[in-house]
């Protein structure tokens, strides 16, 4: 034993310490998702290889081998969003440190009313609020605008009236960047099929960002806000102004925090 212990290197116990980090962050990543699910049916493959092999089932075996021969293709096809999501935490920029707190807490006022006179017209609405991954991909996709974010704007390009209506707004700091931008569905097989289009869409944008979506329905009139992929009904204005505030007030002391840090 002794032995053994004295055979370790300083640079294997580093190895083991990376590989730890790696893997847990790669589970916080992929918990409640259906990644999970596709996870363990891959140890449920791997448990059969091992059983295949001891019983001596040739034919099973091969199939078992045969798979595992693809496995790197089949793990990006499967876990496309999770890695997708995973490689953007790691290019995180910052969009919000340019603005006063007056001008950012302004912003998500003229958000909050404007959401709440959508719901109470029962006019359908999706409000995406970018925070550290960038939305360029999606802008790109929409209206360009550029516009100081107000009630009256968004009212304006949500009304069924408006050729921009369709799609999502997209918001970056104190600024209405796009309109009518199309955004990814989920494919979720947990999301309630009485959830139509528009949501589900708020819940892919913020399964592949760290974007926060809000939704509005033009059936029942009702706030969603989703975040991190899982969605809230419901949201009356305070509950809706706090959930804001919080996120936004939070990311930017952390940001103040690590950029103190790093002096």
């Amino acid at each position: 034993m002794l032995d053994l212990l004295r055979q370790i290197r300083w640079q294997d116990l580093l190895d083991i310490a990376l590989v730890s980090i790696i893997l847990y962050r790669i589970l916080l990543i992929i918990k409640g998702t259906k990644a999970a699910q596709m996870l363990a049916g891959l140890g449920v493959l791997l448990v059969a290889s091992f059983f295949s092999k001891y019983l001596q089932l040739y034919t099973m075996d091969w199939i078992v081998q045969s798979f595992w021969s693809q496995v790197v293709i089949v793990l990006i096809v499967l876990f496309q969003p999770e890695i997708r999501r995973a490689l953007a935490h790691m290019g995180e920029s910052s969009f919000l440190q340019g603005f006063t707190s007056a001008e950012e807490l302004k912003s998500l006022e003229e958000i909050v009313r404007a959401s709440i006179a959508l719901a109470n017209r029962k006019i359908g609405a999706l409000i995406v609020i970018e925070r550290d991954v960038s939305l360029k991909d999606y802008v790109e996709i929409g209206t360009p605008l550029d516009a100081k974010v107000s009630k009256e704007l968004l009212l304006s390009i949500f009304h069924p009236t408006s050729p921009i209506h369709d799609g999502a707004v997209v918001i970056r700091g104190n600024r209405v960047v796009a309109a009518g931008c199309f955004l990814p569905i989920t494919l979720g097989t947990e999301v309630s099929k009485a959830l139509g289009t528009r949501h589900r869409a708020g819940i892919g944008v913020t399964e592949e960002t760290d974007a926060v979506a809000i939704i509005v329905s033009e059936e029942t009139g009702t706030i969603s806000v989703s975040i991190q992929g899982k969605l809230d009904t419901h949201i009356d204005m305070g509950t809706l102004r706090d959930m804001l505030t919080d996120l936004f007030t939070e990311s930017k002391k952390e940001k103040e925090f690590k950029g103190k840090k790093s002096k």
